[in-house]
């Protein structure tokens, strides 16, 4: 019985991995593809990925991608650490809504929070005129999204020290910031560099609320792919789009490797 209930079992397996799998290989192959136009394969050629070097507007994207990942994840890892600290140490009026709270960012769709926050700056555009679409709109929209992520984390990772151990470093005399930096934060660490990767992931990757916050001359490589897509999909927006992928895979192996539930074996557990 468990012989015939597993070959249903793996060809269901087999389609659903081509599914979702099979147009991503697809891009990564033609990637190669030496012809310049067209679906026909005409040999193999890497001569895509140098041509993106060369390409200034790609090159600006990819400097503005890393960029606006780089500021919005430290400013939202450490936002969201001191949140996810809060909320798993310390009690106050509140705290069971906060808490629920957090996770509306992570269910909302992109595009709604894209719009509401294209509005918001428009409100606020009325009392500051100086705000204009572009970079700074960008990084406060992407650690808007990028915060409840790296709280949930952090305090998932909290939710695994046993606090008696805080209890011990201030029982031998440390203070509450010498408690917090000797012992508490090397033992949530691998939390908040998880964290961390998880919203620079998240940051490269997105879209939505990059395109409706974006202004002249704050354009990133998800926005140049869809912009150049429309005149037609080329080897070297392929090429593009893998490189953009294999970023994207790195960050995700590596919020798995340091994951909450892995604790150092230089830490106490």
């Amino acid at each position: 019985m468990r012989k015939r209930s597993s070959l249903p079992l793996c060809l269901t397996s087999t389609v659903l991995y081509l599914f979702l799998y099979a147009p991503i290989v697809v891009v990564v192959i033609y990637s190669f593809n030496a012809a310049q136009f067209g679906a026909g394969w005409k040999g193999f050629t890497t001569k895509w990925y140098g041509a993106l070097l060369e390409d200034s507007q790609a090159l600006a994207a990819a400097k503005t991608t890393l960029l606006l990942a780089l500021v919005s994840t430290a400013i939202s890892t450490t936002l969201g650490t001191l949140l996810g600290y809060g909320l798993g140490r310390y009690r106050f009026p509140g705290k069971e809504f906060a808490a629920r709270f957090l996770y509306l960012p992570v269910f909302v769709p992109d595009i709604v929070m894209a719009v509401s926050l294209l509005l918001f700056y428009a409100l606020l555009r009325g009392w500051f005129e100086f705000l204009e679409l572009g970079f700074l709109t960008m990084v406060l929209a992407h650690v808007t999204f990028q915060i409840p992520f790296v709280t949930i984390v952090v305090r998932s990772r909290l939710a695994d020290l046993d606090p008696t151990i805080e209890e011990a470093a201030r029982d031998l005399g440390a203070n509450a910031w010498q408690t917090f930096r000797h012992v508490t934060l090397p033992m949530m660490f691998p939390g908040v560099l998880a964290g961390a990767l998880l919203a620079f992931t998240l940051s490269l990757d997105d879209f939505v609320v990059s395109f409706f916050t974006s202004g002249p001359g704050s354009t990133t490589l998800p926005i140049l792919i869809y912009s150049s897509v429309k005149r037609g999909v080329t080897p070297d927006i392929n090429a593009l789009s893998t490189l953009l992928l294999l970023a994207s895979i790195v960050g995700t192996v590596s919020v798995m490797l340091f994951q909450p539930g892995k604790t150092p074996k230089n830490l106490p557990a």
